[in-house]
């Protein structure tokens, strides 16, 4: 532990269980010194687990819809009194497509679903920063973080319109990050992480096979949780503090890469057989 958020206060958002990223970024800044308000959705604390985890890093929960702007406007205040004073950082790890959960192809949405999923998955971003920003809440050389993934710019077909949601969280950041930081020198930033098995990623049709083949294509890997976990402190820290409105790939190299050997020998093995005679 290097003591990197000694002092810090912050909100994190979208802590389920301990395969969540964001269960993953509490323990971290919690061992790096920092304290932090816990929320979710009141119907996702009752699925998951995040008592333990408030237990576990001495936080206190306070559960916000994040597309209700009094819900949130509540959490900050509420935040700001726990915690003595403004913000240091933020996380926004909240995603949910609910036409990935009832199998609707991308070419066949109902639309008040995609309508539910853009509000919960890109545009409740929006609101968490509209509220930081009107209540002045946010300490300068703040850091603000959202997960994402790169079928914002690639085309990953299973991903449905999370992929939609994604590009859009991504514009966010850039959009409002701009406002944020020449007004309160606060940074925003998105990191574009590895497939990782969480609760949510699990629900994607394929999701073990975006494992997989990412784990093949990247010369190092796919990057685990804790791994960006990791890294979300570091964009915490002040160490990173003119770093803003960047997409940062967090991804063992993967979006860098056209082919990898492993890719092609496995696709060789698959359209040459072995046993193969030429003529």
């Amino acid at each position: 532990m290097y003591n990197l958020l000694k002092g810090k206060k912050g909100i994190i958002f979208g802590a389920l269980d301990s395969n969540s990223i964001a269960w993953k970024v509490a323990e971290r800044a919690h061992e790096e010194g920092a304290t932090f308000v816990l929320t979710n959705a009141p119907v996702a604390m009752r699925l998951g687990t995040i008592s333990k985890l408030a237990e576990k890093t001495g936080s206190q929960v306070i559960p916000a819809d994040a597309t209700s702007m009094e819900d949130l406007e509540n959490l900050v205040d509420k935040s700001m009194e726990i915690l003595g004073g403004k913000i240091d950082f933020v996380l926004h790890s909240i995603g949910m497509s609910v036409n990935v959960r009832r199998g609707n192809h991308y070419t066949n949405q109902d639309y008040n679903f995609t309508k539910t999923g853009f509000d919960v998955s890109a545009l409740s971003f929006h609101r968490v920063m509209s509220v930081l920003y009107k209540k002045d809440a946010m300490n300068e050389w703040g850091s603000v973080v959202a997960l994402s993934y790169m079928a914002a710019q690639r085309v990953f077909p299973d991903y449905n319109d999370m992929a939609d949601n994604k590009a859009y969280l991504e514009s966010i950041a850039r959009s409002f990050g701009y406002f944020f930081g020449r007004d309160k020198k606060v940074r925003v930033n998105t990191i574009s992480q590895s497939p990782t098995p969480t609760t949510a990623g699990s629900g994607v049709k394929g999701f073990d096979g975006f494992i997989a083949y990412a784990e093949k294509m990247s010369p190092l890997g796919n990057a685990s949780a804790l791994e960006c976990a990791d890294y979300t402190i570091t964009l915490f820290s002040d160490l990173t503090k003119k770093v803003t409105l960047q997409n940062l790939y967090h991804d063992g190299g993967f979006s860098n890469m056209g082919v990898s050997t492993g890719i092609m020998n496995e696709f060789m093995e698959k359209e040459i057989p072995k046993d193969a005679k030429s003529e």
